[in-house]
């Protein structure tokens, strides 16, 4: 063999060793990392495990018996989507979304003086100040004029032009089944559009003033009947394999909650009408769609990461170059955030939620683990994908906690129309005023519960941080306002007389 005399033909000689070295090195980083993420892969999906996006699709229900498909809440996502699932574009400008029941401001969550009840900080709606706010409001038509010394009565009126809406969203509410028409064959699982999800939310808000309303205009079977419509909206998606479609089920569930709250502060609800919510109440099983929502989000994770490590494609504003470096990162980069983000389901995020309770030790490690990690191209993607699944377990274990709290409070008034006050230990309540007392979503550790001097009682979870703060909220500093669900109980309040009302 000859070797190269010249400085130019040593240089393409060197230049071409390099690259048959790094070509070398990056098939030995794919094939160690490709292999270690098929071996795992396959230890799991032994073990029932499924990583498939697809696999998570719910099936086809009868359009007959699909709430989804009825005409009061097709109007909710036809603009977007046909019924088929594919995307209109562009939308379609001449839909009237009946499922979007305006109400002003958005009066739960606006900061006015008179703003909106919040059970779980002892507050009750002021009736009086929404009249008031909602006349100011530019935004409701045909608002018909005051009735005199009847705040809940005038914002029925004011609500009355949602009548014929709401009762037929309540007769598709009858059949059996929903799936909504969502085209799952997008290639990013996160670029799936849910358009339905704003509009089930917007009917929620509705349907809670209307109860409200009813409550204090001496109709509870009304509301009761509301609740029970707001709970079906929360149902209606329950199957879809998305975190987001589970975070709005449970902003419809606390929706719910309120009216059922202010019913029983003001011991408004029948025995019968108790039961029925307690009932009702109780087919909310968060705990367990926790566990499917999250292995379908992984697997949406994992899709993810595939579809970068395909086309380069990190986003709609990302530049050609960036495209191209991605491109030419070995596969192994991709394989080990792959198993990154499945290492974590399985370690820490899936065990942290057992059939009736949590374990925060778990999540709270996770998310240190998370948090810790050095940036590397391995596990920058996995970064990225799970900060946000942490703190969704916390708003499953709240929300669930929250249920199980009222079907209590619901139990709890029965007995004291029955006995004349409430029992001593929640244990007085089985069989006859509920089947199985629910435990404290913390460990399984009984909830906790006294009657108090004032003839009333106390009823809390010990929280996130799994220590008994004797009743009290953990709030945000500085203007302790907003909840922090790691600090303080979780509380089933009785009214407070200096509830604060500012928002943030």
């Amino acid at each position: 063999m000859t070797l190269p005399k010249s400085k130019f033909e040593r240089f393409f000689l060197v230049l071409g060793l390099l690259m048959i070295v790094v070509g070398l090195g990056y098939g030995l980083a794919d094939w160690s990392g490709g292999s270690a993420w098929a071996r795992y892969k396959h230890e799991w999906e032994a073990k029932g495990e499924k990583f498939d996006f697809k696999d998570f699709i719910p099936p086809p229900v009868p359009a007959d018996q699909n709430f989804a498909l009825t005409p009061i809440v097709a109007s909710g996502y036809e603009a977007y989507l046909d019924r088929n699932g594919h995307k209109m574009i562009p939308n379609r400008t001449n839909i009237v979304n009946r499922m979007a029941m305006e109400i002003p401001g958005g009066y739960s969550t606006t900061g006015y003086s008179t703003n909106a009840g919040d059970w779980q900080k002892g507050k009750l709606t002021d009736l009086r100040g929404l009249d008031v706010y909602f006349r100011g409001s530019e935004h409701l038509a045909n608002v018909p004029p005051p009735m005199a010394g009847s705040p809940a009565a005038d914002v029925l009126s004011i609500l009355s032009q949602y009548d014929s809406n709401i009762e037929e969203l309540r007769a598709a509410s009858k059949l059996p089944l929903s799936r909504f028409p969502i085209d799952y064959a997008e290639d990013r699982p996160y670029d799936i559009w849910l358009p339905h999800l704003a509009s089930l939310k917007s009917a929620g808000v509705a349907l809670q003033l209307r109860a409200l309303a009813e409550i204090e205009t001496g109709d509870p079977e009304k509301a009761l009947q509301d609740i029970h419509l707001i709970l079906r909206l929360s149902d209606s998606t329950r199957t879809e394999p998305f975190l987001i479609s589970a975070l709005v089920r449970i902003a419809l569930v606390n929706l719910a909650i309120q009216p059922v709250w202010e019913g029983l502060q003001k011991h408004r609800w029948t025995d019968g009408q108790l039961a029925e919510l307690e009932e009702d109440l109780a087919k909310t099983d968060f705990l367990a769609d926790y566990e499917s929502t999250l292995r379908a989000e992984r697997a949406s994770a994992i899709a993810m990461v595939e579809y970068v490590r395909r086309t380069g494609d990190l986003g709609s504003d990302q530049a050609a170059f960036g495209r191209t470096v991605i491109r030419m990162l070995p596969r192994s980069v991709f394989y080990n955030n792959e198993m990154n983000i499945a290492r974590m389901y399985q370690q820490s995020y899936l065990p942290a939620a057992e059939p009736e309770f949590v374990v925060p030790a778990l999540i709270n490690k996770g998310e240190a683990t998370v948090d810790g990690w050095h940036f590397s191209p391995n596990n920058v993607l996995a970064r990225m994908l799970l900060p946000s699944v942490g703190s969704s377990l916390r708003r499953f274990a709240h929300t669930q906690n929250s249920i199980n709290m009222a079907r209590v409070a619901c139990s709890l008034e029965r007995y004291r129309v029955s006995h004349g006050e409430y029992p001593e230990t929640l244990e007085n309540l089985a069989p006859q005023f509920i089947g199985t007392v629910p435990r404290d979503i913390i460990d399984g550790v009984p909830l906790h519960y006294h009657r108090t001097a004032d003839g009333k009682f106390s009823l809390y979870s010990i929280g996130w941080n799994q220590v008994d703060d004797n009743g009290e909220i953990g709030f945000y500093p500085p203007k302790k306002v907003r909840f922090n669900l790691n600090l303080g109980d979780w509380v089933w309040p009785t009214v407070s007389t200096n509830a604060q009302t500012a928002t943030e």
